[in-house]
Formats: structure tokens, sequence, C-alpha cells
């Protein structure tokens, strides 16, 4: 395929696939609400009673007198407030409670929660106010573990976080001088993975997802290179080290096309490109497959086509080959003759 202004402008125009394509329904209202308390987290119930306590008196106690309109006499009214031990949220969704009994709680939120324990507690206690609270939250939580500072499980709140929340939450990338270009996000929900370099999340809004409880985010640092082997300066692998990189300056970085060996007219770069770019190609490809291979091809002889390399965006993995000149052939044999001639050329002169 011969670079193009037109090609450019195609390669240039693809789109990433979204995030939102771990699920088929992506609106807000399918996510689930972080306020709910679900298995495995840890509640602290406070009970507050008037006159005669089911619980002892641990929290804080209130003497309140009452004068009657004669001022003779005063009746005495107490309230006293408990703190139960922490509760823990079984496997079922359910906790046990004091006089209450076993409650279901999962899916409910705090104050659901408060009001479901005073209707248990109500036989048995006179005007009995709860309160709740998760001191730890487990089910509205994600796991944000690879390159972070902070490695952790993060809590999801009402607020509701989106993915470069949690990641900034875990303290951000742990090599924070490298181009955020080199660091991998990857995001698993329900069993689905999807990967998107953390630039491109930075970069396009519709990428930055809201999280889900059970979401698994991984930072992995990949820093990106390409290989130049054929008749270059410097056949080598080469890292980026640079938000971005053209295919000028990476030719240029391997010290360009040789003058005595390389064919200017047929620089080749190999790539895997997605279905959709080889279909817009018009490359045939199978209906199943999700890549297919693709050479570009650019003659430097053509002073147009140093602008189009400049503007020809490199890609992680991406493989440049110089192709050697016809001429090349006669140096190649002329300097396999020369290597087997040489020892006896030596062994000649120390005869003499």
């Amino acid at each position: 395929m011969q670079v193009s202004p037109d090609l450019i402008t195609l390669l240039a125009s693809e789109d990433p696939p979204l995030f939102s394509s771990l699920d088929a329904d992506n609106t807000p209202v399918s996510y689930t609400h972080n306020d709910r308390v679900g298995p495995g987290d840890i509640l602290q119930v406070s009970i507050y009673e008037v006159g005669s306590a089911l619980f002892s008196l641990s929290g804080a106690s209130m003497m309140a007198s009452t004068t009657s309109s004669g001022g003779a006499s005063t009746m005495p009214s107490t309230s006293t407030g408990s703190n139960l031990p922490p509760l823990s949220v079984d496997a079922s969704g359910n906790i046990r409670v004091p006089y209450a009994g076993e409650i279901h709680v999962a899916g409910m939120t705090t104050i659901e929660v408060a009001e479901a324990i005073k209707a248990r507690l109500k036989q048995q206690s006179l005007s009995p106010q709860v309160l709740v609270r998760i001191a730890a939250d487990i089910a509205n939580s994600v796991m944000v573990y690879g390159g972070v500072r902070r490695p952790s499980r993060v809590a999801l709140t009402p607020n509701r976080e989106r993915i470069l929340d949690v990641i900034a939450l875990a303290g951000g990338a742990s090599q924070s001088h490298q181009p955020d270009e080199d660091y991998l996000v990857r995001l698993t929900r329900n069993g689905k993975i999807a990967e998107l370099p953390l630039k491109t999340i930075e970069n396009t809004p519709a990428q930055n997802i809201l999280m889900q409880p059970g979401d698994r985010v991984q930072l992995t640092f990949k820093p990106r290179s390409y290989t130049v082997f054929g008749a270059s300066g410097h056949v080598s692998q080469t890292q980026f080290t640079m938000p971005t990189l053209t295919m000028a300056e990476a030719i240029a970085r391997n010290g360009g096309p040789q003058d005595s060996r390389a064919d200017p007219n047929a620089v080749y770069l190999f790539r895997f490109e997605n279905a959709d770019i080889v279909r817009r190609l018009g490359m045939p490809i199978d209906d199943k497959a999700t890549t297919a291979p693709v050479v570009y091809q650019l003659d430097m002889m053509n002073p147009a086509s140093y602008f189009l390399a400049d503007k020809f965006m490199m890609r992680d993995q991406d493989l440049i080959y110089i192709a050697n000149s016809a001429s090349n052939k006669f140096y190649k044999f002329f300097g396999l003759i020369t290597t087997i001639l040489s020892p006896g050329t030596s062994m000649g002169g120390l005869a003499r």
C-alpha cells in the first residue's frame, strides 16, 4: 500500500474501541448504585433508646428533667445510646442484630438498613432510633494494581468515580517521569477484558468510563518500540521515549538509508491493522478476523515523501525495512571474495 495524503488522513481517523464496549448497555442508569450494602461489608450500628434500654450503656446518656406546671414535681427521662460491635454482612447478604434476629440487608442503603432494624426493635424497645454507617465498604469497591504507587482496594462513593479517578486515588503511575503513552490500562469487568493506553483515556472523555463494583484496573508500564532492519545505518529495536513519533523521525534515529547499500525507492513499514481499517483500505480480510497484516511503501526519491513520512505516525511494534539496492549485490559478492582471499594474501605476505 503506497503512502499517500489520503492514507494518512484515513489512519488518523481511526477510533480505538471504547471501554464502554464491555457492556451492551452503557447508560448511567445501568450502573450499580455505589451506596448499597453488599456481602463482605462491615456495618457500624448505633442504637438509641428511651427509658429502660435493651442494650447496655456504652455510647452516650442524656438526662432531661420535665417540671410540672406547678413546679412541685419532676419526671426524669433517660436516653441511652449503644454502639454494637461491627456487623459483617455474610455471603447471603444477611446480618444478625441482638433482639432483632437475622435481617437481609444486601442491596439496601444504610438508611433502609436502619429502618429495618428499627422495625424489628419496636416491639421490645421504647422509641428506638438507629443509625447505620458502612465501616468497611467491600462490595462497592474496585481493585487497582500494577504500576501504581499504592496498589489497593478503592471504595466507590455516590460521587460515581471514573477510571482515571481510581487510578489517581491509588497514587497514579509509579514512574511519573515516563510518557503516559507508555502506560497501558487493562480493565476487567464481568469476565471481559479491554485495554487502552493511559494517554488515550486522558484525551478522550468517552473512554473515561464510570467504575462499577467488582471492576479490576491494572496499570502496566509497557514502553513502545519499533524495529528497523535492512540497509539502514543502524539495525535495532528502538524505544519511542517520547509521546509521539513519526516515520521520518524513526528512520532518522537509526541513521537513515545507507547511501552505498539502500534502495530509497523501497522503504517499507509492516503493521497489523484492525479489521475496520483494512476494509476501508479495500483489502480482503476474513469476516472473523480482528486484525490483518498491512505493508506500506514509501518512495524516498520523491521529495513529497519526506513530508508524508513526517505525518505518518508510528505505533508500538511497527517494523521498518529499507531494501537493498540492486548494485548492492555486487558489493556483497565482492565482500565475500575479499573475506575468502584475505587469509591467503596474508599468508603469502608472511612467506615473503
